[in-house]
């Protein structure tokens, strides 16, 4: 694994802007990991500050994960790219079997608590909800039609899109994502790859249609339900519709030209939110084919409800 990541640099590290530190230097500036931010499969993530005073987050990544692959995919992604809407890396750790990954800070944690209202967070306003939704969506169509590769996330979700202090939102976390030339629409994979709720069909089912581009649009789709669905004021209807699929019954609510939020929500709140609502029903159709490009959901995001 360790060779495999050190003729991963050797070949691409001129193509980086990026910083090697080593695993001791960085326990040292940092005054050991003691602020740990959370921790999971992907490994422990601490809150540091460097000898320049800036704030970083530094993901050590477990030991026993993979062959190397998921850092990889990180260093060759975002390693190459610096983008207002996609998070910034910063540098990293390679070091025998010590991998860690070091970004810029975003005070503001994830979107995940924010929407699934996390004890301690302040509810965002429908309009913030909206405009990060906005931002989120220009962070993937840079990914997709304006760097030199096509960069395929594949986990967009909640949990991947961190907020810094002004609350703008960034897309982060690329362990699973992959690069292709710009000029190829249908990709290969050897296995399905995301968070199941946000995963695409035709990811299991080849039968509807080519992996492509389109599998991050849906994802999207699922996260703007989400960010819909969990809105603290949302119909109260919502409660007692849990054996349904939420998609469905929110499409006969907008089919019947019923309000998704509360009455005491003003018309522009309620414009939004169906706004996002429709856009999330157009990115989450069976057929890939049947999907938006995300070019296309920037723009019809930036419209009025009117035009939809």
């Amino acid at each position: 694994m360790y060779c495999r990541i050190e003729e991963f640099l050797q070949n691409h590290y001129y193509n980086l802007t990026l910083i090697r530190y080593s695993y001791s230097e960085i326990k040292k500036i940092t005054h050991g990991f003691n602020d740990k931010l959370g921790e999971g499969g992907y490994g422990s993530v601490y809150k540091e500050k460097l000898r320049s005073d800036r704030f970083v987050a530094v993901k050590i990544l477990p030991k026993e994960k993979g062959n190397g692959q998921e850092f990889i995919n990180e260093v060759a992604t975002i390693g190459r790219i610096h983008h207002y809407n996609v998070v910034q890396l910063i540098g990293f750790i390679i070091e025998g079997s010590k991998r860690a990954l070091i970004y810029k800070f975003m005070p503001n944690g994830s979107l995940e608590k924010y929407i699934f209202s996390t004890q301690g967070t302040i509810p965002l306003s429908n309009q913030k909800i909206y405009e990060i939704s906005l931002v989120v969506a220009y962070g993937i169509e840079y990914l997709h039609q304006s760097c030199d590769m096509q960069i395929l996330h594949f986990d967009i979700k909640p949990h991947n899109i961190l907020l810094d202090e002004n609350f703008t939102p960034k897309v982060s976390d690329f362990g699973l994502a992959k690069l292709y030339p710009t000029n190829i629409s249908i990709v290969s994979l050897t296995m399905a790859r995301g968070t199941m709720r946000y995963m695409a069909l035709e990811l299991f089912y080849k039968s509807i249609g080519g992996v492509s581009y389109k599998a991050d649009v849906y994802s999207f789709g699922m996260l703007l339900m989400k960010m819909v669905s969990r809105r603290k004021n949302l119909n109260a209807l919502a409660d007692h519709s849990s054996h349904m699929y939420f998609p469905s019954w929110i499409y006969d609510q907008v089919n019947e030209g019923r309000d998704i939020l509360e009455d005491q929500a003003t018309e522009q709140e309620k414009n939004t939110i169906k706004k996002m609502t429709i856009m999330a029903l157009w990115c989450i159709q069976l057929k890939p084919i049947d999907c938006p490009l995300m070019h296309r959901v920037v723009q019809m995001l930036e419209v009025d409800i009117e035009s939809l």
